[in-house]
């Protein structure tokens, strides 16, 4: 099962007012598992970044004029979404943007499932407060690097609520700025320095594997593997 958990920065609040997107970071799930794959792209917005964005995302206008229309990057990012399903925390805002920018050039929006964290974290631990920041906090997610908001970050933090919030295993994914956008995946483990590597004897093992031997009808041998 493949999904796709997806974050977008825009100029402002209301694309019906002229607002767009200025930046797409999306983090690919197998099996509810980061597979590492990611994607990251600006955009030029052709307008100005209101001042309340700008202290949010940390980007300025002229930034923006040297990157790429969204028309330029709306193939890979099309392409990375495929039909799954998407997580996305408050869906109507960036699905708004998104399919706002498909339709300026042309396109039909996305009909991809949707998955909103936002409602989910509601159900899941009943409470009215579900901004990522709190869920984060709540989750013990280290938020250390995110002095400002980015997509793609954002995108990387909202995958470990995600899977905490389906009962999985929490991960903390840092981003590594490379040419292909790829970014590697660290397990959090707080007892590493407690742990203790055990190596065992090759009479051990000879031992051990007699002992299986002796054993009438083991139960692990009515599983396949």
């Amino acid at each position: 099962m493949r999904e796709i958990v997806i974050d977008t920065e825009t100029t402002g609040l209301n694309y019906k007012t002229g607002d767009r997107i200025i930046e797409v970071g999306c983090v690919e799930l197998m099996n509810h598992i980061p597979t590492g794959r990611t994607l990251q792209f600006y955009c030029r917005p052709e307008i100005g970044i209101s001042d309340g964005a700008k202290k949010i995302v940390g980007l300025s206008d002229e930034f923006l004029t040297e990157q790429k229309p969204f028309k330029e990057n709306h193939k890979a990012l099309l392409s990375f979404l495929k039909n799954d399903t998407l997580i996305i925390h408050n869906s109507e805002f960036d699905l708004g943007f998104i399919n706002n920018e498909l339709a300026i050039i042309g396109l039909p929006p996305l009909t991809n499932p949707v998955i909103d964290t936002v409602s989910l974290a509601r159900k899941v631990l009943n409470t009215r407060i579900a901004n990522l920041d709190y869920l984060c906090r709540r989750f013990n997610i280290d938020l250390s690097d995110r002095s400002f908001h980015g997509a793609l970050l954002d995108s990387q933090l909202l995958a470990s609520v995600y899977l905490e919030l389906m009962g999985g295993k929490q991960f903390s994914m840092k981003l590594e700025t490379n040419d292909t956008h790829e970014n590697s995946l660290i397990i959090n483990n707080k007892n590493k320095e407690k742990t203790k590597e055990i190596q065992l004897t090759e009479e051990e093992v000879s031992h051990h594997k007699q002992m299986l031997k002796k054993i009438k009808n083991p139960l692990w041998n009515k599983f396949n593997y």
